[in-house]
């Protein structure tokens, strides 16, 4: 029986690994990097040691001081939750040659399906080789690792060799592995996977499907089980496929097979040996704790002979620090408020409270959001609803676009629910959600009803001119009037109800909201559910930049320039000058303009913050008005 386990991993699945534990009386144990450490993993674990430094590198990713923690700690199993360490044969042979429990499957089996090349040659699929035009659109993909890292659509020959040493860098500074491949992409396709549970007494359960064609960047967005509209033909095709993966290479423990479903065939993509960040769905429509069974497993346990039956349909959201519009771009900063309503057969699966950071150095998911119902309409407005009302304040999010998903008539009908859904969509779901201008009206009207409160009140008998505010471009002018209040000049058609420091109440059209708001010291304010950046009355000297000047849009780490790149080149608009990862991705910084690089200020390896100058482009224009100042 196993006593203790520590996870080897942070966050949500650490926190999702110990709530099993507590329920079973296992004792935990956290690990955690210097940036990590007050995190909650951190909080609810019975112990934790300290993994010194910041970088995944330097902690998570380093499995002897990880085999050193849980022995120090006196624990007798290792959970690798997901990511980082999960699918390396070596980590899983280190901790049990240490004498530890290891709960995932055989390293054997990890280094068969690890390598996505060789999965396939086990399983009798011939990769692609000699490209051909009529090939094409190919997707190169690393063989080892995921996550979206290492992968490149190719629809041009040409494109090619540029794609293939574009995602053989990232591979290799992702995983340590910069071997990759070409497969054919299917356009419009659904990415459809299998839940596999095995003991080590040669009992296989394939537990439900899940479809997560909802996708950005190659990463999962929003996941559900079953895999709506599937014939069930195929549901038992894909079942006996998944169960034959697993017992080729004798898997024992949970694993995931996932494959890309068109024109109603299969084809088979990779397994990955270990626990999936979409197992909740699974869990809410069979019933069961995959955890708890994957520590039972551990144990030596016997499985039923088959697995519970499905009731239900369940669907989940990931709640990331990213800005949608601007391409997803991670964020970081205080979550100052972290709040969802309860609701029956909803669940919630955070790594966060509220007050705690979140660093550039790991994944930008903030939560996941798992809503169960008896139909899949039933489970879809569930979530919706909750998100919706949730209350998130810190960084931008991607809530809006969840809920807009959630709602969008092509995702409610199983119409259009592929990988490229968000390709078709992203510009109408990324906007801002309505009511965003009677927002800032409330935003200002409890500011100013804060500042009415410091200095006793705002109405003079001799008025003075009116007041202006502008958040995130709403213009909103307004006034005290006699014996307290205020009018709205603009927007035209809102009259204010009641205006207090925290809440606003408005009338427009006949209907009256009220807004609960928030300032914070980081200069955000949120009002209602819109998160709102007010405009600076006197421009910061500090933001005036060079014109062609190349900012990093996010903190980060430069991992790598484009070949050959130098002071004195021609660079065109838009050219990939250099990459830089942030939050588990990496984000490519193009040129803004086309004219001469001046300047270059990154090199591989430099931590920059948002802001840092990276580079300078030096268009014609620039360098012709130069040239006349220094001619007069």
């Amino acid at each position: 029986m196993i006593s203790t386990v520590l996870v080897a991993n942070r966050g949500e699945i650490a926190c999702r690994v110990f709530r099993t534990c507590r329920e079973l009386g296992i004792s935990t144990v956290a690990v955690h990097s210097d940036a990590d450490a007050d995190a909650l993993h951190v909080r609810e674990a019975d112990a934790a040691v300290r993994l010194p430094g910041a970088a995944p590198s330097e902690t998570y990713l380093r499995g002897d001081l990880i085999v050193a923690a849980a022995l120090a700690a006196g624990a007798d199993a290792v959970h690798p939750g997901y990511g980082f360490l999960s699918e390396n044969a070596d980590f899983a042979r280190a901790v049990t040659g240490a004498g530890l429990r290891w709960v995932g499957p055989p390293p054997e089996a990890i280094e068969a399906m690890a390598s996505k090349t060789r999965a396939k040659e086990l399983l009798g699929i011939a990769p692609l080789a000699g490209v051909t035009e009529a090939d094409l659109p190919v997707l190169v993909k690393a063989a080892a690792g995921g996550g979206g890292r290492g992968m490149r659509i190719v629809r041009a020959l040409d494109e090619l060799e540029a794609a293939l040493k574009a995602a053989s860098a990232e591979a290799e500074s992702a995983f340590g592995d910069g071997e990759v491949f070409v497969e054919p992409y299917v356009e419009d396709g659904r990415h459809v996977e299998v839940q596999v549970l095995a003991d080590a007494h040669g009992t296989v359960w394939a537990l439900g499907t899940r479809d997560c064609s909802l996708q950005r960047r190659h990463q999962k967005v929003v996941e559900e089980s079953p895999a709506p509209g599937l014939p069930a033909a195929l549901v038992e095709e894909l079942y006996a496929a998944s169960v034959s993966a697993a017992k080729a290479v004798g898997y024992v423990g949970a694993g995931t097979v996932e494959f890309l479903v068109a024109g109603g065939r299969a084809q088979f993509l990779e397994m990955n040996t270990r626990l999936q960040v979409e197992h909740p769905v699974t869990e809410e429509v069979h019933g069961v704790d995959l955890v708890a069974l994957q520590l039972a497993v551990a144990e030596g346990r016997t499985l039923p002979d088959g697995p519970p039956a499905a009731a239900g349909h369940a669907v989940e959201a990931r709640l990331y620090a990213e800005d949608p519009a601007a391409g997803w771009t991670p964020q970081t900063g205080v979550l100052h408020r972290l709040e969802f309503p309860a609701v029956p057969g909803v669940r919630v699966d955070t790594g966060y409270a509220s007050g705690d950071a979140v660093p550039v150095h790991y994944d930008a998911m903030l939560a996941k959001v798992i809503a169960h119902g008896r139909t899949r309409a039933e489970a879809v407005r569930k979530l919706a609803g909750v998100l919706e009302r949730a209350v998130i304040h810190g960084p931008a999010t991607n809530r809006d676009l969840l809920v807009a998903s959630l709602r969008h008539q092509d995702f409610q009908d199983v119409r259009g629910l592929d990988t490229g859904f968000y390709d078709r969509h992203l510009d109408a779901l990324a906007r801002t959600p309505d009511g965003a201008g009677h927002a800032a009206v409330a935003a200002a009207l409890a500011a100013a009803a804060r500042g009415a409160g410091r200095f006793g009140g705002g109405w003079r008998n001799v008025r003075s001119q009116d007041e202006t505010r502008e958040y995130d471009g709403h213009e909103v002018r307004y006034r005290p009037v006699r014996g307290g209040g205020f009018e709205v000049l603009a927007p035209e058609g809102v009259r204010v109800v009641s205006a207090a420091p925290e809440r606003v109440r408005l009338e427009a059209d006949g209907v009256v909201r009220d807004f609960a708001v928030a300032a914070y010291g980081d200069g955000t304010v949120h009002a209602g559910r819109h998160r709102l950046t007010p405009r600076p009355r006197f421009t910061d000297p500090r933001e005036r930049t060079l014109p062609g000047s190349l900012l990093a849009p996010m903190p980060g780490t430069v991992v790598r320039l484009a070949d050959g790149l130098a002071v004195g080149d021609r660079v065109e608009a838009g050219q990939p000058l250099l990459w830089l990862e942030a939050m588990k991705m990496e984000h490519r910084v193009t040129a803004p303009a086309s004219g001469t690089l001046t300047a270059l200020h990154a090199a591989p390896g430099r931590q920059v913050e948002v802001g840092a100058l990276l580079a300078v482009v030096q268009t014609e224009d620039v360098q012709a008005e130069a040239q006349e100042d220094q001619t007069v």
